[in-house]
C-alpha cells in the first residue's frame, strides 16, 4: 500500500493562509455567545482549492460543543465574502466546519498511560511483569 502523496507546497501556504484569516474572521465578526471558544486547530484544502475542511477545536460546555459546527456552518456565507475580501485569490474556497476531538484523545490516552504507570500502592514499588518462559 502506498503512503499518501504529500501536500504540494503552494497548498501549505494556502491552507495556513486561510487558517490564519478564518480565525481572525471568527475572532472579529462572531461573539464568544455565538459560537463560544474556538481555535482553528488546523485547515485541509482540497487539490482544485475550491474546497476547505476547517478543524476546530472548543472549550465550553457539551451542549456548546455539540452546537458549535451548526452555528458555525450557519455563518459560513459570512465568513467566506469576509475571507473573499482579505485574500487575492481566483476562487474563495467553500467552507465545512468539523469538531476536531484530537487533542481530547491525546489528552485522554495521556491519562490512560499515567495510570498504568502509577504504582499499584504508594508505599509498593510496582512488580515487574512476567517474563515468558523459554
Amino acid at each position: 500500500m502506498k503512503a499518501p502523496k504529500p501536500p504540494s507546497r503552494r497548498l501549505q501556504r494556502v491552507a495556513e493562509l486561510l487558517k490564519r484569516e478564518v480565525s481572525d474572521i471568527i475572532r472579529r465578526e462572531l461573539s464568544v455567545d455565538q459560537v463560544g471558544l474556538l481555535n482553528i486547530n488546523e485547515v485541509s484544502v482540497a487539490a482544485d482549492i475550491r474546497s476547505a475542511i476547517v478543524f476546530i477545536g472548543f472549550v465550553g460546555t457539551q451542549a456548546q460543543r455539540a452546537a458549535a459546527p451548526e452555528k458555525l456552518q450557519a455563518h459560513a456565507a459570512r465568513i467566506q465574502l469576509a475571507l473573499g475580501s482579505a485574500l487575492r485569490m481566483k476562487w474563495t474556497p467553500t467552507l465545512q466546519f468539523v469538531l476536531d476531538d484530537s487533542i481530547e484523545r491525546g489528552n485522554r490516552i495521556l491519562s490512560i498511560i499515567e495510570e498504568i504507570e502509577k504504582p499499584a500502592s504508594p508505599g509498593k514499588p510496582p512488580s515487574p511483569p512476567p517474563h515468558p518462559a523459554p
